[in-house]
């Protein structure tokens, strides 16, 4: 552990209101909300910090994955967890598998991917919310760690993550899921991801993930959305910071409008899977998280949406930091295995 880790992790142990004082001496409140006190002190402290847009992408990764692994807590017992390699054409795509000790062969395997803008994060910067997902929800979840850009812009990432979706169909059943079954997950650029591979999906009439869980996620790149100026400078997700991202990520002249792009831009939705949107309330991209939800009601998905107003975008990698956190990802994996459960009823019926 470094010296920075261990202060920070003893200041994180200070009454919550002695918190709130080193970090700027008031709660800090947007739209009605208040910014859980633990996520404000480390807010306030990257605040300090330069820019990671300033930083070359590679170092700029490195950093963002020592933000977001430093404080995380260790795994809980009761899931196994196993790396390896899927075999695309031209390369390889590393993933992580996490099956439960306790585990439900009726429940589908969940393929799921990361945050990080298309540029950053890793199979590390999620181990702790998939494998928590994985105990919880009695199912395997696989976990992709999809090319990222600049190295491999638009659409490899995205690609990879489609890839990884049709090989768990085909392979389900050697993890103890249903065979030629599996639903679909993300959060932040990995909810982008899930979305419009559950869109591709459809279109191609090809089984249609039993589920897809979308996590604060990015709906609508070129979208304008009052959200994006009220939480545009909240930690750890800046306007800055997302166009940064795009800047990397798409290829000059890429058209942000298309589908394949930005998800809600799509028209035809009726054929969708049920989905979970979760939203944090302090977040730029919460109200298209939020729109896309009730566009696809308004094709008639089945959709459970939900806003936890007092964090931040990216919590699911700071449960080591806030209980609030921690509850947050909780109730979104019983959401997962509350609708687990009702699929099951609808193919018995």
């Amino acid at each position: 552990m470094s010296l920075q880790v261990f202060i920070a992790k003893t200041l994180m142990k200070l009454p919550p209101d002695w918190l709130v004082k080193l970090s700027g001496g008031a709660p800090l409140e947007i739209r009605g909300r208040t910014l859980d006190p633990y996520l404000q002190f480390i807010a306030h402290g990257a605040s300090r910090q330069p820019s990671i847009t300033t930083f070359e992408p590679h170092i700029a990764r490195d950093k963002m994955e020592t933000a977001l692994t430093g404080l995380a807590p260790s795994i809980e017992p009761g899931v196994s967890v196993e790396d390896f390699n899927i075999a695309a054409p031209g390369h390889k795509i590393p993933v992580r598998l996490y099956i439960p000790d306790e585990q439900d062969s009726a429940r589908p395997l969940m393929v799921y991917m990361h945050m990080g803008g298309g540029v950053a994060g890793s199979l590390e910067t999620c181990h702790v919310f998939c494998a928590l997902l994985a105990k919880r929800t009695m199912a395997p979840v696989l976990s992709v760690d999809y090319r990222l850009a600049p190295e491999h812009k638009f659409p490899a990432g995205l690609e990879d993550g489609l890839f990884a979706y049709e090989w768990a169909l085909r392979n389900a059943a050697k993890y103890g899921a249903p065979a030629g079954e599996a639903s679909i997950g993300g959060d932040s650029m990995g909810g982008n991801f899930a979305a419009i591979i559950s869109q591709e999906i459809c279109k191609a009439q090809k089984p249609t993930p039993a589920l897809q869980l979308l996590i604060y996620p990015a709906t609508d790149i070129g979208g304008d959305y009052p959200s994006r100026a009220d939480f545009g400078d909240c930690y750890p997700l800046t306007t800055e910071l997302m166009d940064w991202f795009m800047g990397q990520y798409l290829p000059e002249g890429t058209d942000v409008s298309s589908v394949r792009i930005s998800p809600a831009r799509e028209a035809r939705l009726e054929n969708l899977p049920r989905a979970i949107i979760a939203t944090a309330g302090f977040d730029p991209l919460v109200d298209e998280g939020e729109a896309y939800g009730q566009h696809l009601e308004g094709a008639g998905v089945d959709v459970d949406y939900v806003c936890y107003d007092s964090l931040f975008h990216g919590f699911t990698a700071f449960t080591g930091v806030t209980p609030a956190a921690r509850t947050a990802c909780e109730d979104i994996a019983s959401r997962v295995a509350a609708a687990y459960s009702v699929g099951l009823q609808e193919k018995v019926a």
